[in-house]
């Protein structure tokens, strides 16, 4: 049952067409949020609108390509001339690009580090300028990861990307925390999406992963839609720079 915790408010939520980002969207519309996606399927990005509508709240889908850093204040002005002034932002596109250290390209490397850090860090810029100018405050949160704080092999640019999210998270809350603008990160284990799911098919992995995993089971995507509520919502307006790891237990390893 919905409490209605975002009742009236304005999120943006990036890589908001499918798995942690489309599921954070649909838990934002539940609690009352009126949403704007974004990402670059714009069939993908159609089904999570469907799904915001459904629950009773308004949406718009916006394609674009967040590495091309000129093309993110157009995004923003999109969402509140459709949707209102916005005071939550959701960082969720990234990519894995999991791969030996020694096998990484340069192009290979700038498409994680693009996306994971570069693109992420212009958005909240850009929410930061908004929200600061109109004295409104808001909640930005990023999806970190549990390799934002410890080590993975074959994923050694992806762990650094995390790494930077998570210490990019803690400098904001402490710049822009006297703006009322609260920065969080979530970090999650392995969540059952359509970019883990391959990696779980490989039973080598799966061998060496789930004994790290007290709970015996990884999170569901819901699981981090309701923490991004929580941090989204004014339950969490005392909470500054604080990495929410939603891992089944990994981390007590």
């Amino acid at each position: 049952m919905s409490d209605g915790k975002l009742a009236g408010r304005v999120a943006i939520v990036t890589g908001g067409s499918r798995g942690l980002g489309q599921a954070i969207a649909w838990e934002f519309a539940s609690e009352g949020a009126d949403v704007a996606v974004v990402g670059r399927d714009e069939d993908a990005l159609a089904e999570t609108v469907a799904g915001i509508e459904q629950r009773g709240r308004k949406a718009v889908a916006i394609a674009a390509e967040l590495r091309e850093v000129a093309s993110i204040p157009g995004v923003f002005d999109k969402a509140e001339n459709e949707l209102g002034e916005s005071t939550i932002l959701v960082n969720s596109a990234g990519v894995q690009g999991d791969r030996p250290a020694l096998d990484v390209t340069e192009a290979q490397y700038d498409e994680v580090a693009d996306t994971n850090m570069k693109a992420l860090f212009f958005c909240c810029q850009e929410a930061g300028k908004r929200w600061i100018e109109r004295k409104s405050g808001g909640r930005i949160i990023n999806l970190g990861s549990i390799f934002a704080v410890v080590g993975m092999p074959n994923f050694s640019v992806y762990c650094s990307t995390k790494g930077g999210v998570l210490l990019l998270s803690k400098a904001l809350a402490i710049e822009w925390g006297p703006h009322g603008i609260n920065v969080n990160l979530i970090g999650p284990c392995a969540t059952m999406t359509d970019m883990v799911r391959p990696l779980f098919d490989d039973p080598d992995f799966k061998a060496a992963y789930m004994p790290r995993v007290p709970a015996g089971a990884l999170p569901d995507p819901l699981d981090i839609g309701r923490a991004a509520v929580f941090l989204a919502s004014d339950d969490a307006r005392m909470i500054h720079g604080h990495h929410l790891l939603v891992d089944s237990g990994y981390t007590t390893n």
